[in-house]
């Protein structure tokens, strides 16, 4: 994804402004004129490709100064909300955890009367399946999971993933590195609603992996660009925006959308419990959903806005009708958001896509 930054860069990044952020434990009246912000690498406009950097936008504009840093994945976020003294006053966790992070209460109620911005929300993205009474989040971006292919090794447009099983296609095909995604795929092959699960669906799931398995080139994450974008592999499963980033360097590159649904992700902006400064954080949440600020972000993540006058009116129609970006409502009324599961049932899926891994 988009979202992943090397291991080193991100460790860099967060030993050089951590220094500057409180512990959680203190006093949560605010300190005025900075504003803590914890966010996915390469998760937001830094004025590369001649687009708006949006921090320093924000920074002019305000007069707060953002300490910026960055995590790679939502455990590692919750392990850092969870066990560290640093404490952050805007996050952008993903919609299982989320669900997580409110079950222990982790997270505190916006006021949106700061975030009059909202009202550009769709409203498809106000009352999400993590936060029904939208008590704790702003949409940020959304997507599908989708496959890509090259042209040249496959034939014919896939429309299932069962084209991740094609035998034809032996020793050319990719897979999620992410117990979660590819459970999920293996699951909806079974006729199973992959949003939430016990042990007995996870067991099924498995059983297809491992028929999957011998199929396999390997499996990736990040590795997917090299993999995809120099015509060295035939197929693989990813998300939206960056199938978008992959299509633009490798013309032989299309991407298909299963008929039945496949996963509809989003990542919302909270503000933790141990944030010091939450007004400031609301003034930040409420300028990321500035239309054209949310519009520059669209052009650098490729990940849809969910903000509508964003949509209208700066976005143009070539991304618009593109539906890998902006899916139909009837598409994504076929799809499944991930809900947060048992510490028991996740842990048991991690242990079972390791077994498959290893055998």
């Amino acid at each position: 994804m988009k979202k992943i930054i090397s291991i080193i860069l991100a460790a860099t990044l967060a030993a050089a402004s951590a220094a500057g952020l409180s512990g959680c434990g203190g006093n949560r009246g605010g300190n005025e004129g900075e504003v803590n912000v914890y966010n996915w690498g390469e998760y937001i406009a830094n004025g590369e490709d001649d687009l708006m950097d949006v921090i320093d936008e924000f920074e002019n504009e305000t007069n707060i100064k953002v300490n910026y840093t960055t995590y790679e994945t939502n455990e590692e976020l919750y392990n850092m909300l969870k066990n560290s003294n640093v404490s952050y006053d805007v996050i952008i966790p993903s919609d299982y955890m989320i669900s997580k992070l409110i079950e222990e209460d982790m997270l505190l109620e916006l006021n949106y009367d700061n975030i009059p911005n909202y009202k550009y929300i769709m409203d498809r993205f106000k009352k999400l399946d993590c936060d029904p009474e939208s008590k704790y989040t702003v949409c940020y971006s959304w997507g599908v999971t989708a496959m890509i292919y090259d042209k040249t090794k496959v034939s014919k447009k896939p429309t299932s993933w069962e084209a991740l099983w094609d035998k034809n296609l032996r020793g050319q095909i990719l897979m999620f590195n992410n117990n979660r995604d590819a459970m999920a795929i293996a699951m909806q092959l079974c006729g199973i609603n992959p949003s939430n699960c016990t042990k007995e669906d996870v067991d099924k799931a498995a059983a297809k992996l491992r028929e999957q398995k011998p199929l396999l080139k390997k499996y990736v994450m990040d590795q997917v660009f090299n993999e995809m974008e120099n015509g060295q592999s035939a197929i693989a499963p990813y998300y939206a925006g960056d199938i978008v980033t992959m299509m633009d360097v490798n013309e032989n590159l299309d991407y298909a959308m299963p008929v039945d649904g496949a996963n509809l992700f989003y990542d919302a902006m909270c503000i933790p419990a141990c944030s010091k400064n939450k007004e400031n954080a609301e003034k930040f949440i409420n300028f990321m959903q500035k239309p054209e600020i949310a519009a520059e972000n669209f052009k650098y993540l490729c990940y849809a806005t969910p903000n509508k006058e964003a949509y209208d009116n700066y976005i143009d129609d070539e991304y618009k009708n593109n539906e890998l970006i902006f899916p139909s409502d009837e598409y994504l009324d076929k799809c499944y958001v991930f809900t947060n599961v048992s510490d028991e049932v996740y842990s048991y899926m991690q242990e079972q896509f390791v077994n498959i891994q290893a055998e």
